[in-house]
């Protein structure tokens, strides 16, 4: 298990913008964020509000901005094991086992290989993968790709896990299961995390906290803390009221 002190993520008066057409797009405006070793951050608003954009900021894949992301107190400059990433899709290598694409997540962990297998093996067993360490992507089903991801994702055990609407695009039961062994898979490892969603209802789920976000430029509407204990149960009335809430700040119809 993660130490409690490490994962600790600051984000001071970030603000980003895009040249279109000759033209600057403000996406992000002076935000300001703390995030807690070892916290479940859920992220939700309108589409292209800059949710992604803030993900790709702390991965370090984007540092082209104003304002500062520090993990522990130290600058994130660039891309790091310390911040694991997860897609909507899960982006693995066809010509590569379930294993193999585990793996990739260790090339410069400095693990021998016997050690490396080890790792990767009990990261497959968390996910609920085991004995399919040797099938091909091809052989997968959506939910069982996407669950060799976020094993691929935690195999380094980084201090955060930064996951882009991982369950967007599988089907309602197979998002369910898989929202059931993210919440287990957090509670177990203790990893900060923080998770960007459309889905209202997976966000109060899942998360300690769940930030709203304004229209681009997006800024901080409302931070929310959950205040239920896990594991979660879906048909607890206080997060169906967190929900109604949330899509009434979201301007959407909360009445169903």
């Amino acid at each position: 298990m993660r130490l409690a002190q490490q994962g600790q993520l600051q984000i001071n008066s970030i603000s980003k913008r895009f040249r279109m057409n000759g033209t600057a797009l403000n996406v992000l405006e002076s935000l300001d964020l703390s995030v807690a070793p070892g916290e479940f951050l859920t992220i939700v608003g309108a589409s292209g509000c800059g949710k992604s954009t803030l993900l790709r900021l702390i991965a370090g894949l984007d540092t082209a901005f104003d304002g500062t992301v520090t993990l522990d107190n130290e600058r994130v400059t660039q891309t790091s094991l310390d911040r694991g990433l997860v897609f909507q899709e899960p982006r693995l290598f066809p010509w590569l086992t379930v294993a193999q694409n585990v793996a990739l997540g260790l090339l410069n962990a400095g693990l021998g290989k016997a050690a490396a297998h080890q790792v990767v093996m009990e990261n497959i067993k968390l996910v609920g993968l085991l004995g399919f360490q040797d099938a091909y992507p091809h052989q997968l089903s959506g939910g069982m790709a996407q669950r060799a991801a976020i094993a691929r994702g935690l195999v380094n055990r980084p201090r955060v896990l930064l996951l882009d609407e991982p369950f967007g695009a599988l089907d309602a039961l197979t998002r369910a299961r898989l929202q059931d062994e993210l919440q287990h898979i957090w509670a177990s490892e203790a990893i900060t995390t923080l998770l960007v969603t459309h889905d209202v209802e997976e966000a109060v789920f899942l998360a300690n906290r769940v930030i709203v976000f304004s229209d681009r430029p997006a800024r901080i509407k409302a931070d929310i803390a959950v205040g239920r204990p896990y594991p979660r149960h879906r048909g607890d009335p206080a997060l169906a009221e967190l929900r109604r809430n949330i899509l009434g700040l979201l301007g959407l119809d909360a009445t169903w």
